[in-house]
This record gives structure tokens, sequence and C-alpha cells, in this order.
């Protein structure tokens, strides 16, 4: 049986596949960004009631599974920690301390997908995502 969690009065199972991209999906995740960017995902995750179940950071998108409460719209999600994620880049790495006016890291828009039965199908396709990358990449160049 799956593992259904519990609002006051809800049975809950709600879990999706997202994706985004930087601007102009630049290739700019990797080093300290990436560390950086992995522990302020967990931690708002944590502060929405949100639990990653799956995540993968390439260099120039994030894939993420996951577990929303359903008291929580998708779009409020994904604008909560693409916003708050840009700010904490700006502020560690952009040198800005406060007028973030104008500032953006993401893209805007994102993918979304629900995940029902066939969740083990896609947290395979998100852990295997960089090895099929690095595959298309090389058949692309003929290496």
């Amino acid at each position: 049986m799956r593992d259904y969690k519990s609002l006051s009065h809800t049975r809950w199972d709600c879990k999706y596949h997202i994706v985004f991209i930087p601007k102009k999906r630049q290739k700019v995740i990797f080093g300290a960004i990436r560390k950086h960017l992995g522990d302020v995902f967990h931690e708002l995750a944590r502060r929405q009631g949100i639990v990653i179940e799956e995540g993968h950071l390439m260099k120039d998108h994030v894939h993420m599974c996951l577990s929303i409460p359903p008291k929580l719209a998708v779009s409020h999600v994904v604008g909560y920690m693409k916003g708050k994620s840009a700010i904490s880049i700006a502020r560690n790495f952009k040198g800005k301390q406060r007028n973030f006016t104008g500032e953006s890291f993401w893209a805007r828009g994102y993918f979304v997908s629900t995940i029902g039965l066939d969740e083990e199908m896609v947290r395979a396709y998100i852990q295997n995502q960089e090895e099929q990358d690095c595959h298309r990449d090389q058949l692309k160049f003929g290496v």
C-alpha cells in the first residue's frame, strides 16, 4: 500500500515532476552555486512543508520530484522556490544586498507533470538524466 500523508481532514499523495531553467538556458549551475542551490532548495522546501523526493541540478536546468501538500498551489511553490533562490544567489554570488528589482536568475515558466503510479520510472529518469544528456551530447558531436 502507498504511503499517504495526512492533513487534518485529508489523506493525500501529491507528487510532481518539475523542471526549470536559468535565463537563456545558460550553463551556470556548477561548483559553488550548485552546492548552494541544493542547500537553499532543501531549506525552502522544509519551510513550506514540501518534501524533495528526488532532485538533480544539471548545468543548465533543474529536475525535482516534489511532494506538495494539496493546500499549496504548484505555481505558488515553484514561484516561491525560484524567487527566493534567485535572491539568495544575488546576495551570495553577485554582491547584492537589497533592491532586487530587475534581478532574475531563472527564466520565466517551468515544466510540471503529476506523478501517479509511475513514480519509480520518473525517479529513475531524474537520477539518470546526466548520463543521458552526456550520451546525447556525444552523439551530436560524433565523439
